[in-house]
């Protein structure tokens, strides 16, 4: 109830003012053409509104074909904007407030003012400002589905203490969030597999979320991951996504069943999937040990499947290891410190949200309201996570300053 409350508020909020943001923003023009671009307005945007419901639908159900699949996304993008458009319009309402505030304190306080003089209204220049924000977002959106291919190889070297002789230099391959149900581009895909093995990785390791939902989306694109081949092996783990808690399934044992589908198609795509487990990696008379566990996340929205002590078991404490888990706030909920010997985590899930801006100086996504630990490299002590931003999409069929990517790992003796 408190949730239905909350979205009736946000959507009445919504409407308000990306529609005042209009109606002021276009005084400028005259009046049968400005009713005309309004009517317009109000009809894309419940469109858009309506997009909401039947991407869920239709998300979940599959997409009937490409034209319905690009036009819903292309309003859930007009959303986004009517979004941005009412929270610049929000901020300018607050504003006004404010001079309202500070007006009022000033006429009482000093000599007596008209009333015309302390009228304060919304300027037209404000409402053209919030379209104008609304507008570039939705522009950027559609440009970041262009993008959503550009894979991105990203080369960290991290020092591991105690990493054993043979393993200095090891070339790890990281991939996360593959989302193959997401793909319509297999030539595009293929071109990341290529890049992937024009590294020549030493090791392959999988954070995650093969699938968005059901197993048989990954059948087109078997093949052209089966390329995906190392000397240590190429090695998987479960993400939130891959075992079908999203879908309404007629029964339990369909939804077993789909899992089971899952685990098969990477088996046939010839990686090891870890279920909660260890494993030994052996180079030169050296030995590394590999954990992977189910998907386990330290925010209370997502699934709690992984089992840490019990891939520890039998393992060494006074050897490395590296752990793949899906979620990265499992890093700081049952890693750090609780286990040294872990020294390296590889994880995934946030996407980077698909949307930001990463330089030098300055790295930012919304993802990093909710997750902070949400792309590259995090060091606590002796131990690191490495958090991939993902090499498919979900949701927004596009990648707008986050690309896609591949992580190159270079380990190296601390």
């Amino acid at each position: 109830m408190k949730t239905l409350l909350f979205l009736l508020i946000f959507f009445a909020w919504l409407v308000y003012y990306a529609f005042t943001a209009a109606s002021i923003g276009l005084e400028y023009l005259d009046e049968p053409a400005r009713q005309l671009w309004l009517a317009g307005y109000s009809v894309i945007g419940i469109c858009a509104l309506a997009s909401l419901v039947v991407y869920r639908r239709l998300s979940d159900n599959g997409w009937p074909n490409a034209v319905v699949k690009y036009t819903v996304h292309t309003l859930i993008a007009v959303f986004l904007g009517m979004l941005a458009t009412a929270a610049v319009m929000f901020v300018g309402d607050v504003l006004i407030g404010i001079k309202a505030v500070f007006t009022g304190l000033h006429v009482a306080w000093a000599a007596p003012a008209s009333a015309e003089s302390t009228v304060i209204s919304r300027s037209p220049f404000v409402g053209q400002l919030a379209l104008f924000s609304g507008g570039l977002l939705f522009l950027g959106l559609l440009y970041g589905v262009s993008r959503r291919y550009r894979y991105q190889v990203r080369t960290v070297q991290v020092p591991i203490g105690g990493l054993p002789k043979a393993f200095h230099g090891l070339r790890v391959v990281q991939l996360s969030d593959i989302h193959s149900g997401s793909f319509d581009n297999p030539a595009a895909v293929r071109r990341g597999v290529d890049k992937v093995m024009a590294l020549k990785p030493d090791l392959i390791l999988f954070s995650g979320d093969l699938v968005n939902n059901r197993a048989d989306e990954f059948e087109p694109y078997l093949d052209i991951f089966t390329h995906l081949r190392a000397p240590l092996g190429v090695y998987s783990v479960l993400g939130n996504h891959d075992y079908g808690d999203y879908v309404r399934w007629p029964s339990l044992a369909a939804k077993q069943e789909n899992l089971r589908r899952l685990m098969d198609y990477q088996r046939r795509a010839g990686w090891q999937l870890l279920l909660n487990e260890s494993t030994t990696l052996h180079k030169d008379g050296d030995y590394l040990t590999l954990l992977g566990v189910e998907n386990w996340s330290g925010r209370g929205a997502f699934s709690r499947y992984g089992n840490l002590t019990r891939a520890l078991s039998g393992t060494s404490r006074n050897q490395p290891a590296i752990l793949l888990s899906h979620d990265p706030s499992h890093w700081m909920a049952e890693v750090v410190t609780t286990h040294p010997q872990i020294v390296l985590t590889l994880s995934g899930h946030t996407h980077g949200m698909q949307f930001g801006f990463e330089s030098r100086w300055l790295r930012w996504s919304p993802v990093q309201y909710f997750y902070k630990q949400w792309a590259g490299l995090y060091q606590q002590g002796r131990q690191y996570l490495y958090v991939n931003r993902g090499f498919g999409f979900l949701g927004y069929l596009g990648r707008l300053g986050m690309p896609p990517e591949i992580t190159l790992l270079e380990l190296v003796r601390a």
